[in-house]
């Protein structure tokens, strides 16, 4: 049983994330590189939305490290159905964790936008 709106404001949340998590969490079921940073994400109710990755990818931040737009289109979604880049495409990371760098599809979804037709 899903919780309420109201449920996950008392409980800190913002209101998007309220919004999201009282509809009922998504799956992303494929993620595919776009031009200038931004990633086609679809999810499991057959929507698509787009996320722009350009403001989180900038000198010193964690996604610097995909900042070349070769990197940036290594994406893929990951066993735990997050979005995920490997920072060293040769290195295993299912044993070496911290090569990896990943989205939630949680903030995936609630922080992108709707693919309009």
């Amino acid at each position: 049983m899903r919780e309420s709106i109201e449920y996950y404001l008392s409980k800190g949340f913002d209101k998007s994330m309220a919004e999201y998590f009282a509809n009922g969490r998504k799956t992303i079921t494929s993620v595919e590189p776009q031009s200038d940073y931004i990633l086609l994400l679809t999810f499991d109710n057959g929507e698509k939305r787009l996320y722009d990755m350009k403001p989180v990818i900038r000198k010193g931040s964690v996604f610097e490290k995909i900042s070349d737009i070769k990197d940036f289109n290594r994406v893929y979604i990951d066993d735990t159905h997050c979005v995920a880049w490997d920072i060293d495409p040769g290195i295993d990371s299912s044993i070496v964790w911290n090569n990896k760098i990943d989205l939630c599809p949680d903030c995936c979804y609630v922080d992108s936008v709707p693919l309009s037709n």
